[in-house]
């Protein structure tokens, strides 16, 4: 059996998660900034749930956690970052406060989560770290952008990090869910406060689009963590799992786009080498 460390365990996919780990008979130190919502885990399964909480953008509440963890469990043979929310606003409705707070809890809290538990992995020549990204780091929509960002840089570190502890027996891999039935919209999602109507078409229009579609999302957070266990037991996991029929189509389609655009656009790309026949 293994270890986990899942961060967000509140409600929603982290919930879904932390739940799953334990029924299957795995440790797990569940995290939130509330632990009250935790309680009812950590009375159920009093052996293997450590329920703590957790901000990740303080630096000494990430390495309690991780201490914790060694003391009790002996190590995190697993890390789920999943904890995060989401911004809506047009890039030139982004309020810098906003924006950089964003990107202290998606981005920063999770690779500073990845270097606490790196060495402890190190030490051992095993581990796995599953970073939870979302389908707008793959294809952004209007109104996205700050959030998406967030997750590509998550991404895009998540690939080297991946290149760099795979000879030293890690495991890395990215999530890619599309819409879930959890309460992401209502909970998890803040939006700029001053709205600008030249953008009531695009990102305006996407600032509405949850009073029709909340609580009807296609994605079954209980199935999604069942198909994150299938990834961390993966010998060879993929660089990216995307979660949902919906994320699936998107990533087609904008994977399609960009080999599109290459071919198009190949005779311009080489064009800018030097003349190989030039001496």
């Amino acid at each position: 059996m293994a270890t986990w460390l899942v961060t967000g365990c509140s409600t929603g996919l982290g919930r879904a998660l932390a739940e799953h780990v334990l029924q299957s008979g795995h440790s797990a130190i569940i995290t939130a900034r509330e632990t009250d919502t935790l309680t009812d885990l950590a009375e159920a399964y009093p052996a293997t749930a450590l329920a703590l909480p957790l901000d990740v953008r303080f630096a000494d509440q990430i390495h309690t956690v991780v201490d914790a963890a060694q003391e009790q469990f002996g190590g995190i043979d697993v890390l789920v970052n999943n904890v995060g929310y989401g911004y809506r606003s047009a890039v030139e409705e982004g309020e810098t406060d906003a924006i950089k707070q964003l990107f202290e809890t998606n981005y920063y809290g999770a690779v500073n989560l990845i270097n606490a538990v790196l060495p402890g992995m190190r030490h051992r020549g095993s581990g796995m770290i599953i970073n939870i990204s979302s389908i707008a780091g793959q294809r952004t929509a209007p109104g996205s952008g700050f959030y998406a960002a967030t997750k590509a840089a998550l991404e895009s570190t998540s690939e080297a990090l991946r290149q760099e502890v795979e000879p030293l027996g890690i495991r890395v891999a990215i999530v890619q869910p599309g819409g879930f039935r959890t309460d992401f919209a209502g909970r998890s999602l803040q939006q700029s406060t001053e709205p600008l109507e030249v953008y009531a078409a695009t990102a305006g229009k996407r600032r509405k689009e949850y009073d029709t579609i909340d609580g009807r999302q296609a994605g079954d957070p209980a199935q999604a963590a069942r198909a994150i266990m299938t990834l961390a037991e993966s010998e060879q996991p993929p660089m990216r799992l995307i979660l949902g029929r919906e994320a699936l189509k998107l990533a087609e389609v904008d994977l399609n786009q960009q080999l599109d655009d290459l071919m198009d656009w190949e005779s311009v790309s080489l064009s800018t080498d030097f003349n190989q026949t030039e001496v």
